[in-house]
């Protein structure tokens, strides 16, 4: 920074504009010693390019970000090694994803698996279909380090035949929720709560829910104990129920069409939590269009708006999936598909709620070959989605890929924060900036004894924004002692 005579305050500082100041207005140092104000610029949405997890086939992929480690764990059925269930630790950062080893949390045979991280045990619990067992819904507790993670005994949550085996977790009751099929009782729908302890879990009685046939589950938890569950029917109805939990038990709502009398199959559900609404994705089998519905629950109880089409979902079975995760930095909903009218190519798009609405941005392809199995997870660390996935076209091998949403990125630090700007100056100008310990005298509308933080487009808040970055405490309604 360069500095000069004149000063008009003792911790005033001088230095030269790039880009016009406007009086009042946080500023940040540049690299080359110029200041400026805090902005945001545009950013445009990305996704880069594919990891492999594993190289042979892989099927029935589900994942969960622990948000203590900053990991993504992902379950999957390796088909090449006697489909075994495996396991494997994802890093990921602007720049893409990287793997740990994987390891087997049972070597037999699975199917079905669904995976849910406890945060107040910091532990993932995953489910699955275990084959190898006379296909019993079966759940085991992992413990990630560094990039590997390690498991406990496996513990039965049905003897008889369990598939499309998911888990959330609530973070109220600290408990996991697992919702699953029961193909031995007309496949019939149940739920039941886990509780994890040490490297184990148990479970309460399960609580049935629906005699439909419902298939291809997918969950969303929306806080105060209450979670959706979205599935698909046997004659390609799209249903949709409000759980609510109660310590060691699970009881339901009524059942809800998802898309009125159309169809809706493979579901994929996220829960915006800005908005309070419930997004379900999916495939209608009536024209292959792909189709997003924004649900509102009020009790045990849960209503749509009308479909929004996102474009065309392919067909492959209960394995083509449409995938729906909630972007809570950038506020949207990213659905990703197999694009049906582009050889089934891995497709993205970014939605928006508003209401009872949504819509949708443009495309951005994620994996050139077909996809299977998608999942995906937020990772509120690298502030991305990461997407897994089968490539169909290429051995069924699985990948990983890390996706940024479109929006603003700001020029503000933890670093760079340097003051106030004590008038207006235009670009090249010497400029004053109040500085820590100085009273900046040009502010307005503030509470006196408030802390006030610099937000992400330069203006100041009582909140905290990321990264936080404190303004300075307020002594009046214009003042302000900027931070030392």
């Amino acid at each position: 920074m360069k500095s000069f005579g004149n000063i008009a305050k003792d911790g005033q500082v001088r230095a030269v504009a790039s880009g016009a100041l406007t009086n009042g207005k946080a500023v940040i140092v540049n690299s080359n010693g110029t200041v400026s104000t805090v902005s945001l610029t545009a950013r445009d949405q990305s996704v880069t390019s594919e990891t492999r997890f594993n190289t042979t086939n892989t099927s029935y992929i589900s994942s969960a970000f622990d948000s203590t480690s900053g990991k993504i764990v992902i379950a999957y059925r390796n088909a090449d090694n006697s489909g075994y269930g495996t396991a494997v630790v994802g890093t990921a950062s602007s720049g893409g994803i990287t793997f740990g080893t994987p390891v087997f949390f049972e070597s037999a045979s699975i199917e079905y698996t669904g995976v849910a991280y406890d945060s107040s045990n910091d532990k993932v619990v995953i489910v699955y279909t275990d084959v190898g067992n006379s296909n019993r819904g079966t759940a085991i507790v992992g413990t990630v380090s560094g990039t590997s993670i390690s498991f406990g005994s496996a513990v039965e949550f049905e003897t008889q035949v369990a598939r499309d085996c998911q888990a959330i977790f609530d973070n109220v009751n600290n408990k996991i929720v697992v919702a699953y099929r029961n193909s031995s009782e007309n496949n019939r729908n149940y739920g039941i709560i886990g509780t994890v302890s040490g490297t184990s879990i148990s479970f309460g009685s399960r609580v049935q829910y629906s005699e439909q046939n419902n298939y291809v589950l997918r969950m969303a938890y929306i806080g105060n104990s209450k979670f959706v569950v979205s599935a698909q029917t046997g004659d390609d109805t799209g249903h949709a129920y409000v759980g609510t939990v109660s310590g060691t038990s699970v009881s339901f709502g009524s059942v809800a069409n998802v898309n009125g009398s159309n169809h809706a199959q493979n579901p994929g559900v996220a829960y915006d939590s800005t908005a309070d609404k419930v997004v379900i994705g999916f495939r209608n089998s009536d024209d292959t269009t792909g189709g997003a519905v924004v649900g509102t629950v009020s009790g045990t109880s849960i209503s749509f708006g009308s479909a929004t089409n996102f474009g065309a979902v392919g067909s492959t079975g209960d394995n083509s999936n449409v995938c729906c995760v909630y972007d809570s930095v950038n506020d949207k909903t990213i659905v990703a598909f197999p694009d049906d009218s582009s050889s089934n190519k891995g497709t993205i798009k970014a939605g928006t709620v508003s209401g009872t609405s949504i819509t949708f941005g443009d495309a951005i392809v994620f994996e050139q070959g077909g996809t299977k199995y998608i999942s995906g997870v937020f990772d509120s660390s690298a502030e991305r989605v990461v997407f897994t996935y089968e490539d169909d076209d290429n051995f069924d091998r699985g990948k990983g890929v890390v996706y940024q949403s479109s929006g603003n990125d700001s020029t503000l630090t933890s670093e760079n924060f340097i003051g106030f700007s004590d008038g207006a100056f235009a670009t090249t100008q010497s400029a004053s900036i109040n500085t820590a310990n100085t009273i900046d005298r040009n502010q307005s509308g503030l509470t006196a004894g408030q802390t006030y933080f610099v937000q992400n487009d330069g203006t100041i808040g009582t909140t905290a924004a990321d990264p936080s970055v404190t303004a300075g405490t307020a002594i009046s309604a214009t003042e302000l002692i900027v931070k030392g």
